[in-house]
């Protein structure tokens, strides 16, 4: 399954979804299209979507380009970067993730993107 992630900061963006998180993946995919607002936390974007799913796989480390949902706010998060709760260079959600798919191509587009502006994510 792929899905594009559109901004005005960055363009269309597509990613895939993994099956580290298979329920995770389905859960997003069938609430597809979303619309929402950007908040940025260090190189992470998120924002809250339709989606209540638990704990699958949780990760409290991720990799570049990842994205995941984070359960206790239902969010869908964007990894770029470090977090302010990185140690290192490793990149650190806030607190443990369901990982369910990848950025293809360049995450740190994603870099360009401000708080508040719009991010809509659909099918390809």
């Amino acid at each position: 399954m792929r899905i594009r992630i559109v901004t005005n900061a960055t363009g269309p963006v597509e990613a895939s979804l993994t099956d580290e998180s298979p329920d995770t993946a389905k859960a997003v995919w069938e609430a597809l299209p979303i619309e929402a607002r950007a908040n940025t936390w260090g190189d992470e974007i998120y924002f809250g979507i339709p989606v209540d799913a638990d704990p699958e796989n949780p990760r409290e480390v991720v990799e570049l380009g990842d994205l995941a949902y984070w359960p206790p706010g239902n969010a869908f998060c964007i990894f770029f970067g470090r977090t302010p709760a990185s140690r290192g260079d490793e990149i650190r959600p806030a607190s443990a993730v369901n990982v369910f798919g990848k950025v293809e191509g360049d995450p740190k587009v994603f870099k360009k993107v401000r708080s508040g502006e719009r991010v809509r994510i659909e099918r390809v």
